[in-house]
């Protein structure tokens, strides 16, 4: 049980890594699309 959680941990923190840059990503580009 112990590994599951570490896997759901380990992909829980890489959503949140993966949001935050596509966030930078959209922020960066929208302005250069306006």
């Amino acid at each position: 049980m112990s590994q599951v959680k570490r896997r759901i941990g380990f992909t829980l923190v890489e959503l949140l890594v993966v949001i935050a840059i596509i966030g930078l990503l959209v922020a960066l580009l929208l302005p250069a699309v306006n």
